[in-house]
């Protein structure tokens, strides 16, 4: 076997694992400005959780449960409303709440929620369309 040929083929394969061994550092690099851009974040992050927090601890706490009129519906329709992801209607809260869709149950809950909207809790948008404030 000539020793031409295999030094040649060598050189070949010595061409492409160079190729490839510039590639994979040239992506290395671009994945350690990922990561460093990454961190970064992260402790901007940090930082902001560190704010609010701090923030957080300053202002004074409102317990809206002690607005709250006596009844068992009063909890699940405010957590209801936590829930919502846009204004309801009474016949809605009283589809939450399992209850018959009857005349009588659509009204007395949208008595309740009125009287969420007077102790400041729920505001109506506009008529019988009701939103956390």
């Amino acid at each position: 076997m000539n020793i031409q040929l295999l030094l040649e083929a060598l050189g070949l394969q010595e061409n492409a694992a160079q190729t490839l061994a510039d590639d994979l550092r040239g992506q290395i690099a671009k994945l350690q400005g990922l990561l460093r851009d990454a961190e970064t974040h992260l402790e901007h992050l940090a930082i902001t959780r560190k704010t609010v927090t701090a923030l957080a601890d300053q202002l004074p706490t409102q317990d809206a449960s002690a607005d709250l009129p006596e009844h068992p519906d009063y909890p699940r329709i405010l957590a209801i409303f936590n829930q919502a992801t846009s204004p309801l209607r009474a016949r809605d809260v009283c589809e939450a709440l399992d209850h018959e869709l009857l005349p009588k149950n659509i009204e007395g809950t949208r008595a309740k929620l009125k009287r969420l909207v007077k102790v400041g809790i729920l505001t109506e948008i506009d008529t019988g369309n009701f939103a956390r404030q």
